[in-house]
């Protein structure tokens, strides 16, 4: 659990079945590392025996009520998202906040508008975006959220996140066409976004993601805590509270706060 990202073979030379949690970078580990490398893995599979839905790599997004809720007002959330665009050359990207990002980034094609962070500052991003605050305020469990942005022709590889007790949405707002054409893949199967639709997938499975258009690809992106029967519920929201303290996420959140500094004083 060490790595927020780990970065996964090119799909085009990976597996037919894609639909894996296994952690492929740094093959020359320590004995420490291989060692905690096991453990997640025995952690990970007791989170998934524990969940009352069951264990898939994309979600139903009926199974989650306050969906309804952003999909509704999600001219709202574009509204501002149209605002804060103004100063996207100027917004950080991803590995500038989180530096294993570098992983799967060289580039500056994923730009990030960080709204709420596990230990992270936001407080004035998020002063700009009152109304995606509020509807953020009706996810049970939220951790992250911000504003993904890709820049055309952008592709992320594959790879997979760092801890199956949260699951990911993605709320479509900026989509350009040919919509086929702006996709991720997670596992197996293909997903295009759609302006105003969400979409729930579990981020430790294999993904991929692609933005193979001429405009920009921009979502919601939220991390939210996995429903999980007890105890291990409990010992999830403990872990994803002890996470603040992880030096990498300490990092983060130092950086964060010296970027959204950085764009608003120049404002």
């Amino acid at each position: 659990m060490s790595n927020a990202i780990a970065s996964e073979p090119n799909s085009m030379r990976s597996p037919p079945n894609l639909r894996h949690r296994e952690h492929t970078l740094r093959q020359d580990r320590s004995f420490l590392q291989s060692t905690g490398i096991k453990f997640q893995q025995w952690l990970e599979s007791r989170v998934a025996a524990a969940s009352p839905l069951g264990d898939p790599h994309i979600y139903d997004c009926s199974s989650f009520p306050w969906v309804e809720l952003l999909e509704k007002d999600w001219q709202l959330i574009r509204k501002e998202l149209d605002a804060v665009m103004v100063f996207r050359d100027r917004m950080p990207s991803f590995q500038d906040i989180l530096k294993e990002v570098e992983m799967i980034q060289s580039d500056n094609n994923w730009k990030t508008y960080f709204l709420a962070g596990i230990g992270m500052d936001c407080s004035e991003n998020a002063r700009r975006c009152p109304e995606t605050m509020r509807l953020l305020g009706k996810i049970p469990g939220m951790t992250t959220a911000f504003f993904s942005i890709l820049s055309p022709g952008k592709h992320i590889p594959a790879h997979r996140g760092a801890w199956n007790g949260i699951l990911r949405l993605h709320l479509g707002l900026m989509v350009p066409e040919p919509r086929e054409r702006v996709k991720i893949r997670v596992g197996n199967d293909f997903y295009s976004w759609r302006e105003g639709e969400a979409f729930i997938f579990d981020d430790t499975f294999n993904h991929e993601v692609w933005n193979d258009t001429d405009g920009f690809r921009v979502v919601l992106f939220v991390d939210f805590a996995r429903p999980l029967h007890q105890p291990w519920r409990f010992i999830n929201e403990r872990m994803l509270k002890w996470g603040a303290l992880a030096p990498f996420l300490r990092e983060a959140g130092e950086k964060q706060k010296k970027w959204q500094d950085l764009l608003w004083k120049k404002s």
